[in-house]
């Protein structure tokens, strides 16, 4: 007996590994929370710092946004397409935790000019911030840029394609724009909706208690005006997670192994897109790096390919 369990050992190795083989065949979609990995590389902290001296910047051009707010962006170009075809065009928002950084930072100054080197009229927005501005002050602003960015004064002087917009953003500015991509339901065509989200390291629940509790919670309540979070309905609100619905876009999830905002927040946020039918390609990185730190040549070509395939149009 013992004899013929290790005879069909191998047998039943074969076969697991032919069905896995027929499933990989298949061009299975990912299920749950699963990921592809990238191997993070020697780098500087922040490796997408460089200049793009072929990249023009229209700097502080005004949105619409509230009066004495910060209610500006900066805009990078592409060069010009010889059929002068219209664009398709992203949102950038920055990091810091709601309550610090700007469009200004070298470092997302340089995000813009990437994104534009890829072909993409990119805008860099400036928004309000916490605490004297708590939310949704911040998050109103960025969807008053995506209205403007879709108006027909935007569209023709920027030569935008105004069903092809995406969002990008790191950090707080990864909440930020999967919020965006997450509220409101229907088409992607309107208002402030996107047709494509790409994210980095986005808190996507705000109510969570657990190891986000040691230094990130003081911020999230800084940011939400509320002394508690068990007492804090705003939470839920500005939280992705509660608002996927199966008319979301294409998300792009990126996130550290073992970096200050816990994986767990990206990987339910990603079963909970996947579980409505949502589209989302989510890349995990070994270490800790947080953000935009995780641009490096691999991640970036792979973001780039994303919003090229997601806002290719018709």
């Amino acid at each position: 007996m013992k004899r013929g369990l290790r005879a069909s050992s191998p047998s039943r190795a074969l076969i697991a590994l032919a069905a896995a083989l027929v499933l990989l065949l298949a061009g299975c979609s990912p299920t749950g929370d699963s990921s592809e990995r990238l191997k993070p590389t020697s780098q500087p902290v922040y490796p997408q710092v460089r200049t793009y001296p072929n990249i023009r910047v229209t700097e502080n051009v005004d949105y619409g946004g509230k009066a004495g707010s910060p209610s500006v962006l900066d805009v990078c170009l592409p060069k010009a397409t010889a059929d002068n075809k219209t664009l398709p065009a992203v949102l950038s928002i920055h990091g810091g935790s709601w309550r610090q950084g700007d469009k200004d930072n070298i470092n997302w100054r340089s995000v813009c000019q990437w994104l534009a080197s890829e072909g993409f009229v990119t805008f860099s927005v400036d928004y309000r911030l916490a605490p004297q501005h708590p939310f949704p002050a911040g998050f109103d602003d960025v969807r008053t840029a995506v209205r403007w960015m879709r108006s027909s004064a935007t569209v023709n002087r920027y030569n935008i394609d105004p069903d092809r917009i995406g969002v990008f953003g790191g950090s707080a500015g990864g909440n930020l724009a999967a919020l965006l991509g997450t509220w409101g339901s229907g088409g992607w065509t309107t208002g402030s909706r996107v047709a494509a989200v790409a994210e980095l390291s986005g808190p996507t629940n705000l109510t969570a208690t657990g190891r986000e509790a040691d230094d990130f919670v003081p911020l999230e309540l800084q940011y939400l005006a509320c002394s508690d979070l068990t007492d804090c309905p705003q939470a839920r609100t500005a939280s992705p997670l509660y608002h996927v619905d199966k008319t979301d876009p294409p998300f792009f999830i990126g996130h550290s192994l073992s970096e200050r905002i816990p994986l767990q927040q990206s990987a339910s946020f990603v079963r909970r897109l996947r579980g409505a039918g949502v589209d989302v390609t989510f890349v995990t990185v070994k270490g800790t790096l947080h953000s935009i730190a995780m641009l490096n040549p691999a991640m970036r070509s792979r973001i780039a390919d994303f919003l090229r395939t997601k806002l290719a149009g018709p």
